[in-house]
């Protein structure tokens, strides 16, 4: 994604920002704690922190079933939560915004609720090699249970994905594309306006797992014209918990309730029920109200400092790291795509990721090293698993310089 440089880093207050978060300054075992697991989760800053207290010391109630203060009070709140939402990725209404536990959870649902109603027999999904298993074992799932055929869009050696494979992949039985805005492996950010223009040329409708795209980049749902999106909130400053699938408004209208019980009905006789209105249609049973209220101020932190300025600011931290880290003897960065966002995997030739990142938890660096839940993208590189630091708005390049500092003394130390 380009973005007019607006803003340089030293306009952007990282350091002011800094100060909202507690636990930055946190010691691990002495030292200053460095926090790049971003992409895993993020750290809360204190509007997020105190927005939870609020609603436990001043709203807690039910929400949408009484009428009681309280239970205004947190419905408002909850209500209000959605909208903001829906102005965050520039949804046309709040209905088209379904809160879930998170982005797992929201492509479930549309495997199931949407997916056991349109796909048959001989049909055919289409995913990509890439994808976080949140993104694909449901669509395992569904093809198994109705006899689909699963497609892939392969990627390069740079971890891009080959768009002139993904049209000859294209066919009459595809009935659904699911993929993958933003690798949580390689960073890259996939190419999908034109793979949405593609698909929509042929009647073919796109869920994106934005999960590592929406914290990271400006997101307007009509320009990108997806039909489905799926976000967690606890990537980008909110609670654990809760998660969103927006959706357009017919494919909701048309799609059978994913689970069953209160407040998404209404009607219920012995024998049988009649559907809540969308977006409540999806939502049993109690939600994750003081999630939603956390959410709510997380979006508010986002919007106040601009997501354009995030991201500009994050590609400056990235392509200073991934400088930085090329010049450490013997480590090898996977993915090289010119769009990508702040998500570097590596490793160094001789030392395990695993090892990797103990050594540098014991100096206050927190990394990923694992699989990442892409194990089919491990399997394709022929590793069994990488290293990997994630940025965000708060990281800073002394950080990033400290981190590499520590990958020179870990290769020293194994090596």
């Amino acid at each position: 994604m380009q973005l007019e440089s607006v803003v340089r880093p030293a306009e952007f207050d990282v350091l002011r920002i800094r100060e909202d978060f507690p636990i930055l300054n946190e010691k691990i075992h002495g030292k200053p704690l460095v926090y790049l697991d971003n992409a895993a989760t993020t750290q809360k800053p204190l509007p997020v922190i105190d927005a939870l207290r609020d609603y436990y010391l001043h709203h807690n109630a039910n929400v949408h079933r009484a009428i009681h203060v309280l239970a205004e009070r947190a419905t408002e709140g909850y209500e209000k939560a959605r909208q903001a939402v829906a102005e965050f990725i520039k949804a046309r209404s709040e209905r088209q915004i379904i809160f879930t536990r998170g982005t797992t959870e929201a492509i479930n649902l549309v495997a199931s609720a949407w997916g056991r109603k349109f796909v048959r027999a001989g049909d055919e999904i289409m995913l990509t090699e890439m994808e976080h298993h949140s993104n694909l074992v449901p669509w395992q799932i569904l093809a198994q249970e109705v006899g689909a055929v699963l497609r892939f869009i392969p990627f390069t050696e740079e971890g891009i994905l080959d768009v002139r494979r993904f049209e000859t992949l294209l066919s009459g039985r595809t009935r659904i594309i699911a993929l993958s805005h933003m690798s949580n492996v390689f960073g890259t950010i996939n190419p999908i306006k034109r793979i949405i223009r593609m698909a929509h040329d042929r009647g073919i409708p796109v869920l994106l797992d934005g999960a590592q795209s929406v914290p990271h980049l400006p997101i307007d749902v009509d320009f990108l014209d997806c039909d489905f999106l799926a976000f967690s909130s606890h990537k980008m400053l909110g609670p654990t918990g809760i998660g969103v699938l927006y959706a357009k408004d017919h494919l909701l209208e048309n799609m059978n309730p994913y689970q069953g019980g209160g407040e998404m009905i209404s009607t219920v006789w012995l024998e049988n029920s009649t559907w809540n209105e969308i977006p409540h249609k999806f939502e049993a049973g109690t939600p994750n109200i003081e999630a939603a209220f956390g959410f709510h101020a997380a979006l508010d932190y986002l919007q106040s400092i601009g997501m354009k300025r995030v991201t500009l600011y994050e590609q400056e931290l990235t392509t200073y790291a991934l400088n930085r880290m090329k010049q450490v003897e013997g480590l090898n960065i996977y993915g090289d795509a010119p769009e990508r966002g702040g998500v570097i995997s590596f490793n160094i030739e001789g030392l395990h990721p695993h090892d990797l990142a103990q050594f540098l938890d014991q100096h206050g660096i927190a990394i990923r090293a694992g699989h990442h839940c892409a194990q089919p993208i491990m399997r394709k590189l022929n590793i069994a698993a990488t290293a990997r630091a994630s940025f965000y708005l708060y990281n800073t390049f002394e950080e990033i310089d400290y981190f590499v500092d520590s990958l020179r003394k870990a290769r020293v130390f194994f090596l």
